[in-house]
């Protein structure tokens, strides 16, 4: 029967004729039956069947139009005319099918075609799992390592306010670099980053860099048998080189500040030398809001043992370095190492080269017996950065008064910390108070902040609310002289006398 002859038949045969053509077309176009063979039928296709199809509106029987257009027959007796062979399908423009495009390519296993999406949702999976330990880890860390204890705002008097507006306000240590924190933007957590400092009037911060902390951290007795700051580097992805390197730790948080003032819109400078601090204090006088940082690293692990690198990090900024932080190093002892020892001789060959190129020695985590050698080689140029008086806070974080009052009369300054260590009090009243006795102490021109924000200790207050420390001052009775000096007066002029020209 031709395709034209078939308009004769009823409409239920002819749908079952489309039907099977249907089938035999999709089954000329895939080969022999096989695994298609098998699952296709005509009930797979979207083809409806009498029982199946929609109701449509009556149209005219194909019978009926043929009736009215077909010639009247010979006679009734006139023989039937012989069907027409029904001929092959006539092949129709190939098209993929919707099933088609399911099946395995040429030499792909439907196994294989199993296998790629699984595969490729675990991979995936696994880089969405990462990157949410990359992005969220180092934040859960340092919220659980820098925290300021819940309060309500701090009552500041009318005049604690105005006479801190007019002060030059300096801190000699925070560790905020060591973070995944951008500090051109007001956190969430932590103690300080620019928009804060610019909110607590603060002229001047010496960054501190953390390059390695022992894992089982103490005040007592610490070798660097496991290293912290080893899993925070890889979690905050930090160049690979930072992995196995201090010196290299060192050195990219070096440039982080220089990134974070070339970000800062002329919200920070970095300061190098002598006329650098001159031109920033200028520009504030003259009322812009600009913040100086200084580069200062704890520990001089860095140098690796090689005395080249100490002139390599002058280079790279660093105006401040630490001899020690919490264990024992190629210069000497740690106030917390196991030796408690004195300067090595490449120790001695360190302070030596740092004094010769102008470097401000920071003793804080000195063991007693490198800040009394250092002390017999006449070095100026001393500070203890972030530490607290014994005599006011006896813990093992803290170095005799007497020594203290050598380091001031070498003409060094002391930076009062604002953590428990410290101060033992931190509120407010308890750095104020561990202040007066430092000021007893050592004099009022050797006593300056030291606050150790970002430097995994809990504090009363982060660095937009030192007015308090204004305020509490005077509540306490000190003279406005002693509380600029002390609040950066003597901070400033200590930076100006003895960073290189």
């Amino acid at each position: 029967m031709s395709r034209r002859a078939s308009t004769l038949l009823s409409p239920e045969k002819r749908r079952a004729l489309q039907k099977k053509r249907a089938v035999e077309d999709i089954a000329e176009r895939h080969g022999e039956a096989g695994e298609i063979g098998e699952s296709l039928s005509g009930d797979d296709l979207d083809i409806s069947t009498p029982d199946e199809a929609p109701e449509e509106a009556p149209e005219e029987a194909p019978e009926q139009a043929m009736a009215e257009t077909a010639p009247e027959p010979a006679s009734e007796s006139a023989p039937d005319p012989e069907p027409e062979p029904e001929p092959e399908p006539e092949p129709e423009p190939e098209a993929q099918s919707s099933v088609t495009s399911e099946l395995p390519a040429a030499g792909e296993s439907t196994g294989s075609r199993f296998r790629l999406p699984v595969l490729f949702f675990a991979v995936a999976s696994v880089a969405v799992l990462g990157g949410l330990f990359f992005a969220l880890a180092p934040g859960i860390v340092e919220k659980g390592q820098n925290k300021v204890t819940p309060h309500q705002p701090y009552e500041i008097s009318a005049a604690a306010a105005a006479l801190h507006k007019k002060l030059v306000v300096g801190d000699l240590h925070a560790d905020s670099l060591l973070w995944a924190r951008d500090l051109t933007t007001r956190g969430e957590r932590g103690h300080s980053d620019l928009p804060r400092l610019a909110e607590g009037n603060v002229a001047l911060q010496v960054f501190g860099v953390v390059t390695a902390v022992p894992g089982d951290l103490n005040y007592e007795a610490n070798s660097l048998d496991s290293d912290s700051i080893t899993g925070l580097a890889i979690a905050q992805l930090w160049p690979v080189s930072t992995w196995g390197s201090l010196l290299a730790r060192a050195l990219y948080q070096g440039e982080k500040l220089q990134d974070i003032a070339a970000r800062s819109g002329g919200a920070l400078r970095v300061i190098r030398s002598r006329g650098d601090a001159e031109a920033l204090l200028t520009a504030r006088a003259e009322g812009q809001a600009v913040i100086g940082g200084i580069l200062s690293f704890e520990g001089a692990q860095v140098l690796e043992g090689d005395i080249a690198n100490v002139q390599k990090l002058y280079d790279a900024g660093y105006r401040v370095m630490g001899l020690q932080h919490f264990f024992d190093n190629e210069l000497g002892g740690s106030l917390h190492g196991l030796s408690k020892a004195g300067l090595t001789p490449f120790g001695r060959e360190a302070v030596t080269t740092m004094a010769r190129l102008g470097v401000i020695i920071d003793l804080a985590h000195a063991s007693e017996a490198v800040v009394g050698d250092v002390l017999r080689m006449r070095v100026k140029r001393l500070i203890v950065s972030h530490t607290g008086v014994k005599g006011a806070c006896d813990t093992a974080r803290n170095i005799p008064d007497a020594l203290m009052k050598q380091v001031a009369a070498s003409g060094g300054l002391i930076g009062i910390g604002f953590w428990d260590a410290a101060v033992c009090d931190i509120s407010p009243q308890g750095v104020v108070k561990s202040i007066r006795y430092a000021i007893d102490l050592v004099g009022v021109d050797h006593v300056a902040l030291g606050s150790d924000f970002d430097g995994a200790t809990t504090t009363a207050f982060d660095v937009s609310e030192l007015a308090v420390l204004t305020h509490e001052m005077l509540k306490a009775g000190f003279t406005e002289i002693e509380i600029r000096l002390v609040m950066g007066g003597n901070l400033a002029g200590f930076f100006l006398q003895n960073l290189p020209g």
